[in-house]
């Protein structure tokens, strides 16, 4: 993720922020400019000081008034939701605390994932607009009633991507890691994974080329994927780490497509978070001098994946050292075996052709 200025005082902004802690300015963001704006109010509208057509004016999103979102619309436009909220179908029940928590929380992965889509330039349509090839986001709560036409776990069926409230709950998904013996649960990791099956369908399915090149590397998808979910709940494939990212992703080829591209979604956010704070290994002893890397590109639009691991792999080695030394969790608790960096250079060269 960028890191961003306030344009009243150059005060160094986080993306989720509202308000300048110094000036105190309220802050929006530009979804067409992938930029957070400091704003002046003019009227009950407001003007966005990094927007370059200084003509337009901006209101914000409707959800920002439950403290989800600080994106901004255009007046000219019909729209009352940004164009990351738009893609919300069903959301928690805003009359119970917990759940306007838990709302807030996995809007706040939600923004980020669309931010990293904005950034790779992937096609991005409502299911309003396009019912059958559009994106959407169901928030299911086990505390409500589920709508008829929603499901009640976390998944993706056509666009349709759920994702259950309780995953919000950290004890409840670090009990779910701990019951499921994964190495890594989060909310950004379920936009990330769920995401990738949709765009599957997008950039794999009807690409003839592409996918004769994914059943290479992945499988062929064709299989039963019942049948394959059972036998791998069953009986999980011992030898996993020999090809795959993580168990889940040797269970099936689409959710070996699904893990691997929710990793190359935290590598590129990751690396130009990195380069954004112009960090630098440069360890003092010469047994070390493998580590040596200043991360200074931005992934999002770099040609060479192979400069893009040489610089991510070192970082994860001293950040994950840095959690052991408190006591915490690696960071990034996965190793790149040679299989997966070759997935991983597909996804980048099928990304690269939009």
């Amino acid at each position: 993720m960028k890191l961003f200025n306030c344009q009243q005082c150059t005060q160094i902004l986080l993306f989720e922020n509202t308000h300048c802690e110094q000036c105190q300015s309220e802050l929006g963001f530009l979804a067409d400019q992938l930029e957070l704006s400091a704003l002046q109010p003019e009227g009950s509208v407001y003007i966005a000081l990094a927007d370059t057509h200084s003509e337009r004016r901006w209101k914000y999103c409707e959800n920002h008034q439950h403290n989800v979102c600080n994106w901004l619309v255009d007046t000219a436009s019909e729209d009352t939701f940004c164009v990351a909220c738009e893609l919300n179908r069903h959301i928690p029940n805003l009359g119970k605390i917990e759940e306007r928590t838990a709302w807030q929380r996995l809007e706040f992965a939600k923004h980020r994932l669309v931010y990293s889509l904005l950034r790779l330039k992937l096609p991005l349509i409502s299911k309003q607009d396009e019912p059958d090839t559009g994106l959407s986001f169901d928030f299911i709560s086990e505390n409500n009633v589920i709508p008829e036409d929603a499901a009640s776990t976390t998944g993706h069926a056509l666009g349709q991507v759920t994702i259950n409230a309780s995953e919000a709950n950290s004890s409840e998904r670090e009990q779910m890691r701990e019951d499921l013996n994964e190495s890594y649960r989060t909310l950004i990791g379920h936009f990330r994974h769920e995401v990738g099956h949709y765009y599957w369908d997008r950039l794999i399915l009807k690409n003839k080329k592409g996918l004769r090149a994914f059943r290479k590397l992945f499988g062929d998808e064709r299989v039963s994927y019942a049948d394959s979910l059972k036998t791998h709940y069953e009986m999980p494939n011992e030898h996993w780490k020999e090809n795959y990212i993580s168990v889940y992703a040797s269970s099936h080829p689409w959710e070996d497509w699904a893990e691997t591209w929710a990793h190359y979604l935290h590598i590129v956010d990751t690396l130009e978070t990195t380069t954004q704070l112009g960090l630098s290994l440069q360890p003092a002893s010469a047994s070390l001098s493998s580590l040596n890397v200043v991360s200074n590109i931005t992934p999002y639009e770099h040609s060479s994946f192979d400069d893009i691991l040489t610089q991510y792999v070192p970082l994860t080695f001293a950040v994950n050292s840095l959690n052991r030394g408190m006591g915490q969790p690696d960071l990034y608790p996965f190793v790149l075996v040679p299989s997966v960096k070759e997935k991983l250079h597909f996804i980048h060269s099928i990304l690269q052709q939009l």
